[in-house]
Formats: C-alpha cells, sequence, structure tokens
C-alpha cells in the first residue's frame, strides 16, 4: 500500500530507529509552515512497510521530541493501520517560531530539511514576533460595531457567536489580539495627515487626526480627505479643454491601501501621510517584507505582512489582491518615487501645481504639457541625473520621441540641463 509522497508538511520514516531525523523533520515544519506530520512505518517513497510497536515505543517518541524540541511543543502520537500493517502518526502544530531540534535550526524545503543561516533565522524571530495575530491587545474591553457596519455595508454578516474565531481576532490563548485592537471601534493609533508650507515639515499649516477609532474607518477617512484636496484646474487657453487633477489619485490610494496593510503595526506606529506644496509623502513603518526582493516589488508580487488583515479588506473591497499597485505607480512615476529602507517604506507623489509651458514653441496649441512631458518630469525630479535611454525604457517609447519631448522643454524654459552631456544634470522649473 502507498499512502503518497512527502511534502513541506508530511515526512517518512522506516522505523523509529530514524527517530532523530524525524524529529529534525518536525522542527523544520514547524518553522516553515507552522504544522507538520511524521509517519513511522513508511518508506521515503510512500509504501507501507510497517512499524514494530512494544510497550515503550509511542513513550520514547514522545519523550524524544520533549527532549529535543524547543520551546516545547505537545505532539499527537497514534497507532494506525495500513494494509495490515501498524503505522505511527506524530502530528504537531506551533506559531512559537523559531523551533531548534537538538540545539540546531532547520527549515523545510521541499521534502528536505536544511540549516538556517544566522540572517534567516533573525528574519524568522522578526517575522514570528511581528505577527498581530500573535501579540496579545493592550486593552481587552473591545467592541466592534464600526467594523461589523463596514461588514453590513458590504452585504456581508458576522455572527456574533463565531466573528471573532473567523476573523482571526483572538490569540491561541482566547484573549483579542493586536489585530483586534487596531479594528476595534477604540483604540490608541492616531493616523495622521499634516499639510506643511513650502518643501520642508518647518511650517505645519494642517493637521488633521484620522485615528482612535476602526482603522478601516480611518483608511476611509483619509481616502476621502485627499480626494477633496485634488483640486481640478482648467485650461481654456488652447483650442481644446483641459482638466488636470493636482495628483494622480489612483496611484495614492494604492499607495495608502498598502501603507495600512503592510504597516508593521507590532511597532506601536501607524502609518501617516505628509501633504507639501511639491509632493505627497505616505510612509509605512517597516521595511520589505522577508524573502520578497526589490524587484519582485516593483513587479507586483506579493508577501502580505499582515495576512489576516489582508483576507478582512480583501472582504470589505479595500484591496482587489491582484498585485497591480506598485506596477501601477512605477508605470506613472517610475520606481525611484519609492525610499525603502530596513525601518519604512515612503512613496512619494509629486503633485502639478498648474504646470505650464512658458513660451509655447511654433506649433503648440495646448500650452499644458502632455502625459510623456508629465512622465518626463517626474522621472528627472526623481533622478535629475537620469539618461535618454533609461527614460526611454521607463516610459515605453523611443529615444527618438523622447528626445523631441526633451527638446520642447527646454526650449518652453521648462527644464535646464546643468554640466557636460556626460556628466551634467536635469533641473527642472516648475512655475505655481
Amino acid at each position: 500500500m502507498n499512502i503518497g509522497m512527502e511534502t513541506e508538511t508530511i515526512e517518512f520514516k522506516k522505523t523509529t530507529g530514524e527517530l532523530k531525523e524525524g524529529i529534525i523533520s518536525l522542527a523544520a515544519m514547524l518553522n516553515k509552515n507552522g504544522r507538520g506530520v511524521l509517519y513511522f512505518g513508511v518508506r521515503n517513497d510512500g509504501e507501507v512497510v510497517g512499524q514494530q510497536i512494544g510497550d515503550r515505543t509511542m513513550r520514547e517518541i514522545s519523550q524524544g521530541i520533549a527532549n529535543a524540541i524547543r520551546p516545547q511543543i505537545i505532539p499527537t502520537i497514534i497507532m494506525e493501520l495500513c494494509d495490515d500493517k501498524n503505522v505511527i502518526k506524530v502530528t504537531v502544530a506551533g506559531e512559537e517560531k523559531p523551533y531548534s531540534a537538538y540545539g540546531r535550526y532547520y527549515m523545510r524545503s521541499a521534502d528536505e530539511d536544511r540549516d538556517i543561516s544566522p540572517q534567516q533565522l533573525k528574519s524568522l524571530m522578526l517575522s514570528s514576533a511581528d505577527l498581530i495575530v500573535n501579540i496579545e491587545a493592550n486593552n481587552q474591553g473591545l467592541t466592534f460595531e464600526q467594523l461589523k457596519t463596514l461588514y453590513a455595508g458590504n452585504a456581508l454578516t458576522l455572527r456574533e457567536d463565531t466573528f471573532k474565531q473567523n476573523l482571526n481576532l483572538l490569540t491561541r490563548s482566547g484573549s483579542y489580539n493586536l489585530m483586534a485592537g487596531i479594528l476595534a471601534d477604540a483604540n490608541s493609533y492616531s493616523i495622521k495627515v499634516a499639510v506643511f508650507r513650502g518643501t520642508d515639515k518647518t511650517d505645519l499649516v494642517k493637521r488633521n487626526e484620522y485615528g482612535y477609532k476602526c482603522m478601516l474607518v480611518a483608511v476611509k477617512q483619509v481616502l476621502d480627505h485627499m480626494e477633496a484636496l485634488n483640486d481640478t484646474t482648467v485650461d481654456v487657453g488652447g483650442s481644446l479643454r483641459n482638466e488636470r487633477r493636482l495628483f494622480d489619485f489612483p496611484c495614492f490610494r494604492e499607495a495608502w491601501l498598502n501603507a495600512c496593510l503592510h504597516n508593521r503595526w507590532s511597532r506601536q506606529t501607524p502609518p501617516a501621510v505628509y501633504m507639501f506644496d511639491d509632493r505627497i509623502e505616505i510612509i509605512s513603518v517597516g521595511g520589505l517584507p522577508d524573502g520578497l526582493t526589490l524587484e519582485e516589488f516593483y513587479k507586483g508580487k506579493s508577501k502580505p505582512v499582515n495576512l489576516e488583515l489582508q483576507q478582512i479588506m480583501g472582504q470589505l473591497g479595500y484591496v482587489e489582491q491582484t498585485g497591480h499597485g506598485v506596477p501601477l505607480i512605477v508605470s506613472r512615476y517610475g520606481k525611484e518615487v519609492f525610499d525603502i529602507t530596513e525601518n519604512f517604506i515612503t512613496v512619494t507623489i509629486p503633485l502639478n501645481r498648474n504646470r505650464r509651458i512658458g513660451a509655447v514653441p511654433p506649433g503648440m496649441e495646448d500650452p499644458w504639457i502632455d502625459k510623456i512631458d508629465e512622465k518626463i518630469l517626474a522621472l528627472m525630479e526623481g533622478d535629475s541625473r537620469i539618461k535618454v535611454s533609461e527614460i526611454s525604457s521607463r516610459i515605453g517609447s523611443g529615444t527618438t520621441t523622447i528626445t523631441k519631448h526633451i527638446r520642447r522643454l527646454r526650449e518652453a524654459g521648462f527644464i535646464e540641463r546643468v554640466g557636460s552631456k556626460k556628466n551634467g544634470r536635469w533641473v527642472v522649473k516648475t512655475e505655481k
């Protein structure tokens, strides 16, 4: 009889003579998936060969696991009959990563148990400590009427007796977790939208507070507030009427929702929005998720920091889980608008402060810059030393087309080249 194949959560051993190797596999599976199943009496290819079971066999397995794995876990050990042959099945589950076996740390990869490098171990420890479903909320007297209203508004009903479990608002011990805290009707998290005069933080004009309530309600209030600030400018100087928004709201929306979803809430600092004369900055705490490269990030690959929160935001229509947000922003403004460090991710969205072509070149009826011009200016603002070939690659237009647009912008006095052709830089001049 064959019972299948080894996987990232299933390991086979012929006999309990391989108990040490089996315990190492359990620790590796716990570190990778938080659960694992170990069979004794089964060959690596899944063929059942049977296991002799004496008076102390089950106890030896239990004691071996108790003595070798840290932190300690309590396995479920049962005997099964497969094709008239005895098989021992050991099942484990745990969320207190990382787990060691005999003083060393392992990670499951396919059907192999591999040593964890020091950096991987550090990442595993940090990621486990950051999980908002594992951290107990400071306040346990929580209510969720605002969250229930959001679900009702999406034609979804939360059952009073099960919604806390279904939405993962409880720790394993049954207390409210940190995610419950940020989604509760009242909490200590202040979400700020600050407006500054000028291009730095020396002159604060206005600060709006949208926190201390269900985070998802505050998130929507910030979106509504920023949409109201997104003024439309109308130009009727040419043959056609042109309307331009102060900023690209779909890009802002994606950046803001990502900031709230992937924020390291365990660090007790919510995301924020800062608005200056020339730009908007959306700041979230925590760098890239562990195991996600920059290239994967820019391509829209998703590795949620807060998986359970993503599920709730998906149910309520806040996020679509398609991974198009970052590629949308990159296509509009380039990769330069992302400033990613170990502790923060900042997305900078330039503002369209009535940009006009000063002296309109012959044949240019409309004094407003077009979409290609706007992309060129955004890229130059993000990287003053950017080359024409790189602009062409990022925008998706040929170098000849890009060169014509740059020449037009220079003739109109909208950009200036400072320094040599090889080592110089671009200066963008914006009329306000």
